[in-house]
This record gives structure tokens, sequence and C-alpha cells, in this order.
């Protein structure tokens, strides 16, 4: 507060009044901007470390200090890193009488490949203020798997090594990788463990189960060997790279001060170990993915890789021409039995066929090896069909490294003309002299009295009813051609009838995600979320759905014109499933709040034209 107090203030000049004037008018700004300042809202961003190890993760969080945002600035998109929601906190400090309230936005940064990554300059609006953060640079440090010198000595706690059955495969080639997890002697037990990190850049992972356990001798040391087991597919030909795969564990070992006490010798009433949090990591492992041979490619091949066999069965064998027969193909072997397809079949021109179903029974954990059986309605044209011709499988033997076919012989069919099945014949009984005898009387009158006699109804034909009754087969006819023609076209238009069954799926998945959510099954929210993205990348692009992946859809999407603002959100999607296939630990409330990222993701997928 300003006071002017006037004590016998003689007359001044104009120009004294003016540079009065002026004095007060800048002490009036400066308390008025002392007052703004102190009101100024502030937006900060800050990560708890800037360096860190693959498989580690961080903290970012986002502060607002004098004021809360309008709305919450967007995280960007940054490849290879995994930003997580973990909640908000608020604060109250009182300084020399006057409060401040700070509210923080926390997320848990993961990445999934070392490098220096670069989180932008984020804006937000605070009471009709647009402020703006600094870019944060995170450093992620390549992890080392402990050399054999360590490992052999026994100084290593706990180490990791990556097994692959062999440094060359073929595109579509699916194998079993291992992981090997090896804990010293002096580990009690194990807690948690957790996959952070499984690059695998051209390759498909598939599903990861834990083998049985077993104590292994390295030189004078004994290890305990936790196996891990993998499916991997190449997807894409050139060099590549597996891993390095890593993990974070929770030991339980001795206690580094391990002092006896003399009333409890036993340690009846205290812990005498403690647990310890490390992250191991393999070495990379380099492949070499080598395409398909182009020279001597079967006509039946459509791109099965593995090794197979197989059987088909068909009936009934007597059927008239019209009538369907039911023909069930099975296919039997090792290799991914999901994408495998039933070729063309051009020899079958006399048969009308439809698509058909498919069942998969798994033999292994991995769901590699089992046999997948296609059901298929088929319906002869003719009577002049003799036989069901030969059905021809062709795939690339990687064992082998050539194509091989195999063919079913043809079976033989009756098939009679429509309508050609003969009638019945009945024996005449044998009649005696006396049947053909002449009646004895003539007309017979068959009533003497009339009785009552009651006046006709009007004949149907002049009824409203009856009239409107003939109708009826007439309408149920135009409905039943125009249901054929329906029938017809989808039948021969394969592309409408893959995108109404991916829509219904898509509808009854989301249905799916929400219950899923609600009862907080996180491993089987991602699993459906997957499928959901398989579904409706392979109807976009024409691609089986099994085929989908992350990079198939990079690949496909961008040279189609797809931009950055519909890749960003399927991307992340695609991360968020991976992560969470090994480390499924969401909220309900998480889950919840993804289901309008995934329909927005897949109403923009729906309105894709390529």
């Amino acid at each position: 507060m300003f006071v002017l107090r006037v004590h016998g203030m003689r007359a001044r000049s104009p120009s004294a009044w003016w540079r009065w004037d002026l004095r007060l008018a800048m002490a009036l700004c400066l308390c008025l901007m002392i007052v703004i300042g102190a009101d100024a809202a502030t937006f900060t961003a800050t990560l708890d470390r800037d360096t860190i190890t693959l498989g580690e993760s961080v903290s970012l969080s986002l502060t607002f200090e004098g004021g809360t945002p309008s709305q919450l600035p967007g995280l960007p998109a940054i490849p290879n890193l995994q930003v997580a929601g973990s909640g908000t906190s608020m604060s109250t400090s009182f300084i020399n009488g006057q409060s401040t309230s700070s509210t923080s936005y926390n997320f848990i940064v993961t990445p999934s490949q070392p490098g220096n990554y670069t989180i932008p300059a984020l804006a937000a609006n605070v009471g009709g203020q647009k402020l703006t953060t600094q870019p944060l640079v995170l450093k992620v440090l390549k992890p080392t798997a402990p050399p054999p010198d360590v490992a052999n000595s026994g100084a290593q706690d706990a180490f990791l090594k990556l097994v692959l059955p062999k440094k060359e495969v073929y595109v579509g080639e699916t194998f079993t990788g291992q992981i090997e997890i090896y804990l010293a002697s002096r580990v009690l037990g194990v807690g948690a463990i957790q996959l952070t990190g499984f690059p695998a850049d051209g390759f498909n992972v598939g599903k990861m189960i834990e083998g049985q356990r077993r104590s292994v001798q390295i030189n004078n040391g004994v290890y305990t060997v936790i196996p891990a087991f993998v499916a991997l597919k190449a997807i894409k030909a050139g060099p590549l790279t597996i891993g390095p795969v890593t993990f974070n564990l929770v030991l339980e070992l001795p206690s580094a001060n391990r002092q006896r006490d003399p009333f409890d010798p036993f340690g009846f009433f205290g812990s005498r170990n403690e647990q310890k949090q490390v992250a191991i990591a393999s070495d990379a492992m380099a492949m070499q993915s080598l395409p398909l041979p182009r020279e001597n490619v079967p006509p039946s091949f459509n791109g099965a890789v593995g090794n197979y066999s197989l059987s088909m069965t068909a009936g009934p064998t007597n059927v008239a021409a019209g009538d369907p027969i039911t023909v069930k193909v099975q296919i039997s072997g090792h290799g991914s039995l999901d994408s495998l397809l039933l070729p063309e079949q051009p020899a079958w021109h006399d048969f009308k066929t439809y698509p058909p179903t498919v069942k998969v029974d798994t033999v292994d954990k991995l769901g590699t090896q089992g046999t997948k059986t296609f059901e298929e309605i088929i319906v002869p044209q003719n009577a002049e069909i003799k036989e069901l011709p030969p059905i021809s499988f062709s795939f690339f033997d990687p064992d082998q490294k050539a194509y091989r076919t195999l063919t079913h012989p043809a079976l033989p069919l009756l098939v009679r003309g429509a309508g050609a099945e003969a009638a019945p014949s009945f024996l005449a009984a044998s009649r005696g002299p006396e049947d053909n005898a002449p009646p004895a009387q003539g007309i017979v009158p068959n009533k003497q009295r009339l009785g009552t006699v009651a006046q006709l109804e009007p004949p149907l034909l002049k009824r409203g009813w009856f009239l409107a009754l003939q109708g009826v087969p007439l309408l149920a006819l135009v409905s039943a051609f125009v249901w054929r023609r329906r029938a017809e076209k989808l039948a021969n238009n394969p592309q409408i009838r893959r995108r109404r069954t991916v829509s219904r799926r898509i509808r009854h998945g989301l249905e799916e995600l929400r219950q899923q959510a609600q009862q907080n099954q996180s491993e089987q929210f991602f699993a459906t979320l997957f499928r959901l993205l398989q579904e409706q990348l392979g109807e976009r692009l024409d691609l089986p759905a099994s085929a989908i992946t992350e990079a198939v859809a990079e690949e496909r999407l961008r040279p189609q014109g797809v931009g950055d603002e519909m890749l960003a959100p399927l991307q992340e999607l695609f991360q968020a499933c991976n992560l969470a296939r090994y480390a499924p630990i969401r909220t309900s409330q998480e889950l919840t709040a993804m289901i309008p990222k995934v329909q927005d993701v897949l109403r923009q997928l729906q309105e894709l034209r390529l």
C-alpha cells in the first residue's frame, strides 16, 4: 500500500508534476507485477534418473504449481519406449503465510532397446496460460552378460543364457528358443521373475513356458537352472538379431551381517536372510533368415513352411446331383499351424464349394505341433461325376531345404441324376372268379331324407382372407430368391464375407474386453486385444490374421500412405500387448481406460481404404 502525505507542499512546476506521476505509475506497475508473479502457475517435467540399464524403469513426473491444467497433455508415442500411468499425488505448502499447492501426474517409463531417448517438450493450458516444459533426455545402457570366468567362479548370484537350435532359418520357419536362468548355490530362493525385454526384430515371438528345473555343476560351483522355452517365427529375410533378453529377479540371499543372538540361537524370532533385486541379461544372438527359393515352386504352394502329413475323408459317397458331401482334410505336423491355409483345388471345378470350418488341435504347450482340420461342404453339379478328384498340399521343408507336395488319391463317388430315383413297385393280389361277379343290385339311393336345409356360405374364391392368403407362397418365393442371391453373392465374394465376420468378431471382442477389464484379467485382456488387432488388420491388408505382427503392420500400412497419427497409437497397442505377455500387472482401472483407445484405433482401421 502506498500513502501519499502532503505537508505544506509548495507549488511545483509542470515538469516536476510529470516526473512525480511517472514515479507513481512505475510503483503501481511493480506492485501489480509482484502480485501477478506470486499467483503465476508453473509446469515442469522431471525424471528421477537420466541414465539406466536396459531392464530398469524410470519415473516421469508432470508437476503443476499454482493451478491445474484444463487437460493433461498427451505423451507422444516414442518407439521402443513404453509409458504407463502410476497415479497422481497432491501437496500443499505454507511459506510466509502464503499457501502453494502442486499436483503431480506420475508415469512409469520402460525402454525395450538401449539407446538415447528424447521426451519432447510438453504444453498445457493452466488458467488461460500456455505453459511448456523443457525436453528430457533418457540414456539407456546396454546390459552385458557376465563373462565366463565370473560365472565359473561363482561370484555371480545369477546370470542368463539364450540358446538357439540353429543359426540359419527360412522366412516362415518356426523354431524353439531356450532361455536359461542360472542361480548360484548361495541363492536360497527366488521371488518374482519378470521379463523386461525380448528384442527380436524380424521374428514373431510366441508363447513362453517354463520347463523342468535342474541342477548343473560348472567347474567348482553348483547352479540351479530355470529353463524357459519360446516359439519364434522368422517373418523377414536378412541378417537378424535376437536379444539381449533381460529379466528382473528378486533373490533371497543370506544376510551379510549374520550375528547370532544368544537368546535365539536357531533364528526363530527373526529372519537371517535378505532380498536383493538384480537385473540379468543374455548375449545378443545373430541369425541369418533366408528367403524361400523361387525355383521349382509347386502350383499349390501357399506359404506353408514346416514338416506335414495329409489325410482326407468324404461322405456320403452315394448321392444325387445337388446333394451336399462333407469333405474333411487334416494337415498334421510341425510348424506354424495357425497360418496354414487349404490351397485351391482346380480339379474340383464340377463341384460347388463353400468356405470350410477350421479347428486346430495342438499336442505341445507352445502350439507348434499338432493337427489342423478343414471341414468343407461340396455339392456335385451333375450325374457324370464318378470321383472326388485328388487333393494336393505343398509346403517348404526347411530340413530338406526343398519344396514337397503331398497328394491324396481320388475318392470314388456314385452320383445319380436329380429325380432319377425309381418308383416303388407293388405286388397285385390275385383275383378269384367271385371278384369278377357283377353287383347284386343296381343304383341304391344314398340318402332317403334330405334333412335340414342350410344356407350355403360364399365360395372361398370370393372371400378376402382366402385371396390374401394366396400371396403368402409368392412372398415366400420372392424372399427365398432374394436370400439365395445374397448367399451366392457372399459365397462368391470372400472379402465381403470376411469383412462381416471380422465386424462381428470385433463387436463380441469389445464386450469381452469390458468384462475382462472389470474382472482384472490382465493376461486375457491383452490376448483378446492382440487378437482383435490381428483380425482387423488382416481383413484390411487381405492377410491371414495369424500373420499380422507389429512389423507387418508397419511395412504394409506406411507404403499405402498411412500417417503417424494412425500408426503411433497402433504401435503403442502392439507394444502394450507384447510387454503384458510377460508382465501382466495391470489394474482394472488401467484396463478400462485403454478400451476407448482400442475402439478408436479399430474404428480408424475399419474406415481405412487401401
